[in-house]
């Protein structure tokens, strides 16, 4: 991946990013390692799309997973991984809020919306 330019690199990382599964199970793991078990109950997918999405993550290095006896714990790779989802939140949160200010505007100037 040394070779790949680094807008094509961030592109890919977004790309990654862009499945809801996987969001949940970066939000989930901010709080600490969680067991597969866990993740799919709080989740409510089937297994193996869980699974899929867990190993999308996990290539993308994004997620580390390890064994203790039979049970497979997942963990963010880096404490910055949540901090791009704080980040992701507070643009979402600027966006609506202009766009409920805008729909205001437009309300009181007699516009019909």
């Amino acid at each position: 991946m040394s070779n790949v330019p680094l807008n094509q690199a961030k592109a890919e990382l977004f790309r990654t990013l862009g499945h809801p599964v996987r969001i949940r199970v970066l939000e989930l793991l901010q709080d600490g390692p969680r067991p597969v078990r866990e993740l799919l109950a709080d989740i409510e997918v089937e297994s193996s799309n869980l699974s899929q999405q867990l190993a999308v993550l996990r290539r993308a290095g994004l997620v580390i997973s390890s064994r203790e006896g039979s049970v497979v714990r997942y963990t963010l790779a880096t404490p910055d991984v949540a901090q791009l989802l704080l980040s992701g939140r507070r643009i979402l949160a600027s966006m609506w809020t202009e766009r409920e200010d805008l729909l205001a505007e437009l309300r009181d100037s007699g516009e019909q919306v």
